[in-house]
């Protein structure tokens, strides 16, 4: 599967002490934003951005490719029929320029939705998945883990995420869906070596990318 995606559809505030370390309220409903095509780069590319705007901060997350057309599902299980793959990937956020936006009650694209905002590994085929609940991954800055995924943690599981993001997007084959990151963001520094590994139901897949 080589489509490229239409959209990349992120959700905000999926594990509980992610709000909370960003002082966030843990949410009703999924808080769902749009990254464009143009935000994707490789691993091979690392990761840059213009200094003047501020801290960029990684977001490690699972995330999944969409394969069937899917819109207006109300059953998260036939929902999970729509996924074809599996990886992890890099949702970058300009931090103080969010908070800032988010002061003024503006939208966060500037922030979240940038040229090279959103770096994806290689997928992985759906036999690697154990569970839809009990999927674990982590994050390692320098060779220190920084943060630790597990779906089980999910605010909404991810069928439900899927469901609920179909009756507003419409998911279109090779679209992207993030499904949230775990405790433990931070700024990144120029240098740093970035590695995420996905734990597979036969062996872990492992990624490494940098800051230019």
């Amino acid at each position: 599967m080589s489509t490229s995606p239409s959209k990349i559809v992120c959700v905000g505030r999926s594990y509980a002490d992610h709000a909370k370390e960003l002082g966030n309220a843990i949410p009703d409903h999924p808080v769902l934003f749009i990254k464009p095509p143009s935000s994707l780069v490789s691993l091979e590319d690392g990761i840059s951005w213009n200094p003047a705007w501020g801290d960029c901060h990684y977001e490690c997350e699972f995330t999944l490719r969409i394969d069937q057309t899917l819109k207006g599902e109300t059953d998260p299980q036939k929902a999970l029929e729509a996924v074809g793959a599996v990886t992890l990937g890099l949702d970058l956020t300009l931090r103080d320029l969010q908070d800032d936006l988010k002061t003024k009650g503006q939208p966060w694209e500037r922030a979240k939705a940038f040229d090279g905002s959103c770096i994806l590994a290689d997928w992985v085929d759906l036999k690697q998945v154990k569970a839809w609940d009990q999927v674990t991954f982590d994050l390692k800055v320098n060779d220190e883990v920084r943060q630790k995924g597990d779906t089980a943690l999910l605010i909404f599981n991810i069928g439900h995420l899927l469901a609920e993001i179909s009756q507003v997007f419409t998911l279109e084959v090779g679209d992207v869906v993030m499904t949230g990151t775990p405790a433990g963001v931070a700024a990144l520094a120029a240098g740093d070596q970035l590695t995420m590994t996905l734990n597979g139901q036969t062996q872990d897949f492992i990624w490494e990318t940098f800051v230019k």
